[in-house]
């Protein structure tokens, strides 16, 4: 007996291993962790269960029958988070440069499985050189198991990939379709082709980071949702992160004990708003103000800046929250902005986290590159994610809400739940200015007249009490009581039951 426990533990000390001392060294001197240091880091001491460890691949080709090493490149299975399952795999560099093959895919494949059957989340960490080529169709094939599975999980379980090294090809395409991805900056790439294919088939002459690095995936193609310095910055933070996330679409918000007071007031937000119109102000102030203890978890930073997306929690239970910012772009609606925020939205539905939006936009934004990049089919998006949606939403206008804008954030003609607006909202067409000038053409020239005109029109329609009559907004309230309005609308819709007509699905404007 004591022979036979002496060779299992010999066993799982060589699986352990990975590819050895030596590649473990040179993972380490590229500043990166080995595939299971991560998974130490990502869940709670001790609690990792590591499943099909001495899985080997079956290929006989190219001499690979020769290289067999346990675990065969990504380790595999589940532990918790701050006391929370998940399930979790990691690629391994160490082992065929995780490269994935038949059975590297098999193993993803059961924790995916076991993570839908049992309504857990899922973090994929990722380090790879892609498909094992020896293998050919057999990882094509593979790869393609793993979609599936990401696509059939959509909605029903958070699915969460960390890029934390090269990940090229068919591997790309599965963190495209999970919920979010964060990336490590300087030692973390994405994209279908590398540089040296570039080269050869368009003449370009880029770096791996130029053309698929953390800076551009989360500033410019809005492929991540966050970057880090580090491996160890970035699953502190996941740790973080999760906390704010649902075990499955069936429990909604997840809750925890709150020692923020749910009516505290907040008297600065009342000198918020700029007395000048056309002067910005940070909405990022307002959203941390008006949260559990100022702790917010911005998604896409770096990304459409003129919207603002996050997690935070009012009374404990998770909020998503989606916020113009007037500080870029005047908090305008472009393209960009459309879909990062459309996304969110949808991602807040699936899992019945509720929605609480601040509104401050002039319009979308005009131009012929607008137009020629499909603004029009992109607002729709948010357009559409705001009416599908049936979580709880919670509107407030802090000041401009100009023409179709208006109607798109979340307003109580796409079945807002609760709205309010501050004082200094202005609902409307669009601003006073341009409007005279279109009612009254023929005063144009007349300066005293255009300026009596335009006078009248902020009086009648720049506030918030025409919309208020109309039943539009429910309540026009203090700026400093904002966190309680909130919070106390919140505990309203807990039991809110809505249901759109069945359907197979919908066809959002992609």
């Amino acid at each position: 007996m004591r022979d036979i426990i002496a060779e299992l533990e010999e066993r799982r000390r060589v699986a352990r291993m990975g590819g050895g001392e030596e590649r473990i060294a040179a993972q380490h001197a590229k500043g990166k962790l080995t595939a299971r240091e991560r998974i130490n880091l990502l869940l709670d001491p001790d609690s990792f269960e590591e499943i099909d460890m001495f899985v080997e691949h079956n290929c006989h080709e190219f001499g690979m029958e020769e290289q067999k090493i346990p675990g065969d490149g990504v380790v595999t299975g589940w532990g918790t988070v701050n006391g929370r399952p998940i399930y979790v795999f990691a690629k391994d560099f160490t082992v065929f440069g995780g490269s994935l093959s038949r059975a590297h895919a098999n193993k993803i494949n059961k924790v995916q499985d076991m993570a839908l059957r049992n309504r857990m989340p899922i973090v994929g960490i990722l380090d790879s050189g892609g498909a094992r080529i020896q293998e050919g169709v057999d990882a094509l094939g593979g790869y393609a198991d793993v979609f599936q599975r990401n696509t059939l999980a959509s909605g029903v379980i958070p699915q969460i990939s960390v890029i934390m090294g090269p990940c090229a090809g068919g591997d790309v395409y599965s963190p495209a379709l999970t919920d979010f991805i964060f990336m490590v900056r300087g030692t973390s790439y994405m994209f279908v082709t590398g540089p040296d294919v570039v080269k050869t088939v368009t003449n370009e002459e880029v770096s791996a980071e130029e053309l698929g690095g953390a800076k551009i995936h989360t500033s410019k193609s809005s492929v991540a949702d966050g970057a880090y310095d580090n491996d160890i910055e970035l699953l502190s933070d996941l740790r973080r992160f999760i906390d704010f996330l649902p075990l499955c679409n069936k429990v909604g918000s997840p809750e925890r004990p709150a020692y923020d007071a749910h009516d505290r007031v907040e008297e600065s937000l009342d000198t918020l708003i700029p007395d000048n119109p056309n002067m910005p102000y940070d909405m990022l102030e307002l959203v941390e103000k008006v949260v559990d203890e100022n702790d917010f978890f911005e998604i896409q930073k770096d990304f459409a800046k003129n919207i603002i997306v996050g997690f935070g929690r009012i009374e404990g239970r998770t909020t998503g929250f989606v916020a113009n910012q007037p500080l870029t772009l005047a908090g305008v609606l472009d393209s960009d902005a459309s879909r990062k925020a459309a996304r969110f939205v949808r991602f807040c539905d699936c899992f019945d986290i509720p929605i609480v939006s601040f509104v401050d936009v002039p319009g979308f934004l005009p131009g012929t590159a607008q137009e020629y990049g499909g603004l029009i089919k992109h607002g729709a998006k948010l357009l559409f994610a705001y009416a599908e949606a049936t979580t709880p939403k919670v509107t407030i206008i802090t000041r401009k809400a100009y023409g179709g804008a208006y109607d798109v954030m979340a307003s109580k003609h796409l079945r807002g739940d609760v709205n309010y607006a501050w004082p200094t909202a202005e609902i409307a067409v669009m601003g006073a200015k341009g409007a005279v000038e279109i009612i009254f053409r023929s005063a144009i020239g007349d300066e005293e007249a255009l300026a009596k005109h335009t006078q009248d029109y902020e009086e009648k329609f720049l506030n918030p009490f025409v919309a208020a009559e109309r039943g539009y907004i429910d309540e026009v309230i203090q700026p400093h009581n904002t966190r309680r309005r909130i919070s106390r609308a919140l505990a309203l819709l807990r039991n809110k039951n809505m249901e759109n007509p069945w359907k197979k699905h919908g066809n959002i404007p992609l």
